[in-house]
């Protein structure tokens, strides 16, 4: 884990986003990162992982989808439903872009997306972003959207306990703070 990168805010993951996607002067659209770092966000893998993604990975379980994956950071496997919100996505995306099903649907490097969010996060004035940032985000918004829950996003996460999921979400003294202070019950 990288401790000096940092979770996107939601304004962050917006703009690096839209601008991935249109460009600048001195750097190209490029929709197939973009969306390759939407999917490390909306599904909280590795971009490593993201990256040897295929359609065919994913399978109808019923009424939902599963992904089965072994990750490659840490050799653990991991199953995990696929919202059919995000499945829908990507197989508009691979139907969009002429990839096949049981073709990798984002067919380039970790250091070619490193290379491309470094060029845009420094156009925005962004520090200390890297792809774990997209991870951070999806940690960090599950946490808050499920009532502060540290062990469902620990086993989202796969870490083997709340306290790393605590430091890799950056729970730190400001919350801790908040948390008292919410529950003040002076008589």
């Amino acid at each position: 884990m990288n401790k000096r990168t940092v979770a996107l805010t939601v304004d962050q993951y917006h703009e690096i986003i839209d601008t991935m996607r249109t460009g600048f002067s001195g750097c190209r659209a490029n929709n197939r990162i973009a969306t390759a770092l939407i999917i490390e966000a909306n599904l909280g893998l590795r971009i490593s992982d993201i990256l040897t993604l295929k359609l065919d990975d994913i399978v109808k379980d019923g009424d939902r989808y599963r992904l089965d994956i072994i990750e490659q950071k840490t050799q653990k496997k991991r199953t995990f439903t696929v919202p059919l919100e995000i499945y829908s996505y990507l197989q508009k995306y691979c139907i969009d872009n002429g990839i096949k099903s049981n073709e990798r649907i984002f067919p380039f490097t970790e250091r070619a997306v490193q290379k491309q969010l470094k060029i845009v996060t420094d156009y925005l004035g962004f520090e200390r972003i890297s792809t774990h940032s997209f991870r951070k985000f999806f940690a960090t918004n599950i946490y808050i959207n499920n009532n502060y829950d540290i062990v469902l996003v620990q086993q989202l996460l796969q870490h083997s306990s709340p306290m790393i999921t605590q430091k890799y979400i950056g729970i730190g003294t400001k919350e801790l703070e908040q948390a008292i202070e919410k529950n003040i019950n002076l008589l």
